[in-house]
């Protein structure tokens, strides 16, 4: 399905196909585990197609909540307030503290010649 003729269809007809195409990728899945599916790629594009259904159904949804005052431009680029630059002194302990929580390695006792024969 393409997303042009996706983009053509009411919010109605977008949730009837998705509930369509749904029991169909049920059917499918069945048909997959017992055996009998013949065109495996269909599980693919059947789950792309509800997946491309619920993209354009979600910005129709946003797009008519959206009616309301956009951002102001009173937000300029040189108007935003400088973010504080991280302490060094909070990049060093916390170096420190993670060298601490590692666990030196352990050694294994050395095999006697006897074990060995």
């Amino acid at each position: 399905m393409k997303p042009a003729d996706i983009r053509a269809m009411t919010i109605d007809q977008i949730d009837d196909e998705v509930l369509k195409l749904k029991k169909e990728h049920f059917n499918l899945r069945f048909q997959r585990a017992s055996g009998q599916l013949e065109n495996t790629a269909r599980v693919r594009e059947v789950r792309r197609d509800i997946a491309r259904l619920k993209t354009v159904a979600r910005s129709k949804h946003q797009g008519s909540a959206k009616s309301g005052p956009t951002k102001s431009s009173s937000t300029e680029a040189g108007s935003a307030k400088p973010r504080p630059a991280k302490s060094s002194r909070a990049k060093s302990s916390r170096a420190k503290s993670s060298r601490a929580k590692s666990k030196p390695a352990k050694s294994r006792p050395a095999k006697s010649a006897a074990a060995k024969s």
